[in-house]
């Protein structure tokens, strides 16, 4: 016969009267200058990482959500993306208050288009300034009075040729085009600073350019900013580089940040 010596503890039930209620005050929480929000495609690698850098200032909040995307990066999958974008958007609450809301592909807003990728934001969160990294990228080639432009870009030529294309009718001249020639979205965010550095400086000595371009926001482009400009003595903006530069003077933060890039000292 087995005997079973195991005592059971009290249990200790908690009432109301047991807890401390104490009193609260509310401030107005995170983002007291502003409140960013960005959509980042679910294959990006990079994105919030270098965000995290270009937006660290004082009471700046930014909040990320994730749209479903193919990891192969062709027009009919980038396309696809249009019918999630206003349940990606809704993710991030309206009750936060935007001060601009960013979808963050380069070639996805070129695929879809500028004009219904803001439309599609703005179901959810309607008369909120929304960006895009290309229309972030023809805010800052203006700013910085580059008309032409050097061009790097780690896509097929079918996505590459529609972002010349884009550019080319918003009045810039694409005067040189580079590409890794990639479609697999985890190799594009695997490709090394080192290359990227040695590409934008083989496509500003190509041809005479005011300044370069480097897309897509998987590239790690930003670190090496004040050091190519620096070297090539041109201005030099990626997709991030300029996305965040945007989604800041779009929410009316006009700080003056020199040591991230030219395009930081323009207003």
């Amino acid at each position: 016969m087995t005997t079973n010596n195991h005592k059971k503890t009290p249990t200790h039930s908690l009432s109301d009267t047991d807890i401390l209620h104490l009193a609260s005050d509310l401030d107005a929480g995170l983002g007291t200058v502003a409140r960013m929000g960005v959509i980042v495609l679910q294959t990006d690698q990079t994105i919030e990482h270098e965000l995290a850098s270009l937006l660290a200032l004082p009471q700046v909040a930014t909040y990320h959500c994730r749209i479903a995307n193919a990891m192969e990066v062709t027009p009919s999958t980038l396309a696809q993306m249009e019918a999630d974008l206003p349940m990606a958007a809704s993710l991030l609450p309206r009750q936060f208050d935007f001060d601009v809301v960013a979808y963050a592909c380069t070639s996805g807003a070129t695929i879809i288009g500028e004009e219904r990728v803001q439309q599609a934001v703005q179901q959810a969160h309607p008369n909120v300034p929304v960006t895009n990294p290309l229309s972030a990228c023809k805010a800052a080639l203006a700013a910085l009075g580059i008309k032409r432009v050097a061009f790097l870009t780690p896509y097929s030529p079918e996505v590459t040729s529609a972002m010349q294309k884009s550019l080319a009718k918003a009045g810039f001249d694409i005067v040189t085009t580079g590409s890794f020639d990639l479609t697999d979205d985890f190799e594009v965010g695997r490709v090394s600073p080192q290359s990227i550095a040695d590409a934008v400086r083989v496509l500003a000595d190509k041809n005479p350019c005011d300044g370069v371009f480097v897309s897509c926001t998987s590239l790690r482009v930003a670190k090496l900013i004040p050091a190519l400009e620096a070297d090539l003595g041109i201005p030099v903006t990626s997709s991030n580089h300029a996305l965040a530069w945007h989604m800041l003077r779009l929410a009316g933060v006009h700080e003056a940040m020199p040591h991230k890039g030219r395009l930081f000292s323009t207003a």
